[in-house]
């Protein structure tokens, strides 16, 4: 005997249940008689096998890029601080243009080069009165507010401990001791010392002005004293060398203080 929509009775063999909404059941069919294809969980229609092709291959595109772009840059920077050698004096422009000036490195590679000299730089700015007088600040010492900021900080920041004083190492590297720039690099760093300097006073001090000026007092670090003699009398300390004070020229600032 056979039930509507089952299995024959004392047979091994059964059939799916054709209603909608049984399990088994297989795509409902539409009002004309055909299949309807099967949506997502979501009710959205699952996203084509070719855009998940394209995007797996701009991902694996943009994976590969960043790889190549950090093993050039890591090399560049190696030739840059590395000593002289036949590669990096060949393609110095190219190690040049890459490096500087936004990857600058203040070091070289089994040659540090330690401070010798305490630098204290200091600023005082000048400003026109509308009647022509000549107004000249007093000097404000922006190595003593980077110093107080260091101090007894557990985690100081980058711009207080070496923004100045990099600056005024990249001056003295492309300007010498005459201050003339000759390049677009040393016009670039002086552009760049005299913005720090005018922010630095424009954030303490406030005011107008239209010209900064720059002293820089370099006091050399004085060697240790060579360990006494056994049974001898100790060394003599060596005399200090006295300081040496420079002035940088008036330089104008655009919009700073004003």
């Amino acid at each position: 005997m056979e039930r509507p929509g089952g299995a024959v009775q004392g047979g091994a063999e059964t059939v799916d249940v054709d209603e909608a909404g049984r399990p088994g059941a297989g795509p409902a069919p539409d009002r004309g008689g055909r299949p309807v294809a099967s949506q997502g969980v979501s009710g959205h229609p699952p996203r084509p096998v070719k855009d998940l092709k394209v995007l797996k291959a701009g991902t694996g595109a943009a994976v590969v890029l960043c790889l190549a772009t950090a093993l050039v840059h890591v090399l560049l920077v190696f030739l840059h601080v590395a000593p002289p050698n036949p590669l990096s004096q060949q393609y110095s422009r190219q190690v040049n243009a890459w490096v500087l000036p936004l990857f600058e490195q203040n070091w070289r590679l089994f040659a540090p080069d330690p401070e010798s000299v305490n630098r204290q730089i200091s600023a005082r700015t000048m400003h026109t009165a509308p009647d022509g007088s000549v107004e000249v600040s007093d000097w404000f010492d922006l190595t003593g507010v980077d110093n107080s900021a260091v101090r007894h900080q557990v985690f100081p920041s980058h711009t207080a401990q070496n923004m100045l004083r990099r600056a005024w190492s990249s001056y003295l590297e492309t300007h010498g001791g005459d201050d003339q720039p000759r390049s677009q690099r040393a016009l670039m760093i002086q552009q760049y010392l005299t913005n720090i300097t005018a922010d630095r006073i424009s954030g303490h001090r406030g005011g107008t002005f239209e010209s900064v000026q720059l002293r820089v007092i370099a006091a050399p670090i004085a060697a240790p004293a060579a360990p006494a003699a056994a049974g001898g009398p100790g060394s003599a300390t060596a005399a200090p060398t006295p300081a040496d004070t420079r002035y940088l020229p008036w330089w104008k600032v655009d919009s700073h203080g004003n």
